[in-house]
């Protein structure tokens, strides 16, 4: 038998060089677990507030009627909505916009419809280019002057920066089979599905 997968690829909007993911992922996948796939995928924590935007609609789990205007967006938990509901052909796309403070926007394009035998387990990343920038650090022009400013010990930002932000940053890190040990852990399929 066969199943109906998608090779989507997800970028980081204003990320220069490109910060982005490849998957491959059942096309029936629920948005829900949709968000949890990119939120593993790049990187991120689950920390925020997110939504998905086609056509001028937002798709996002309202956390109650009056919450920011969020009244006016489609639930996607409760009307079920999946992946295929918004991507249809190759080369469509849509938004994923995660924290609204910092205003992380993600193109969402549908590179490739395949054909996979169902006993194939997807989700899976399999390829990617740069690390996912740090939480709550200010958007993608916050993440650039965090990278300037711990790369110089001269700088006058830097003691304070280093008090906020102790870890380490390597920009050009990507490591995919530490991605997809993520989402076996995450209980996403496993890892027994292709090797690109």
């Amino acid at each position: 038998m066969q199943d109906k997968s998608y090779q989507i690829k997800i970028s980081l909007k204003g990320s220069k060089p490109k910060i982005w993911r490849r998957i491959i992922l059942s096309a029936d996948t629920f948005l829900e677990d949709f968000h949890k796939i990119i939120q593993t995928t790049m990187g991120w924590t689950n920390s925020h507030l997110h939504q998905f935007i086609k056509n001028k609609t937002y798709y996002t789990v309202p956390l109650d009627d009056d919450f920011y205007g969020f009244n006016e967006a489609v639930d996607y938990i409760k009307e079920k909505i999946r992946v295929d509901d918004l991507l249809f052909s190759e080369k469509d796309k849509i938004i994923y916009e995660y924290d609204f403070g910092d205003g992380w926007e993600h193109e969402i394009l549908l590179e490739k419809i395949i054909l996979v035998d169902l006993k194939m387990k997807v989700p899976v990343c399999v390829a990617g280019k740069m690390e996912c920038p740090p939480e709550d650090c200010g958007g993608i022009w916050g993440y650039y002057n965090l990278l300037e400013v711990v790369q110089n010990p001269k700088h006058p930002d830097y003691k304070d920066t280093r008090e906020w932000f102790e870890g380490d940053l390597d920009p050009e890190y990507f490591d995919k089979d530490e991605i997809n040990e993520l989402l076996k852990e995450e209980g996403f399929g496993s890892l027994d599905f292709l090797t690109f």
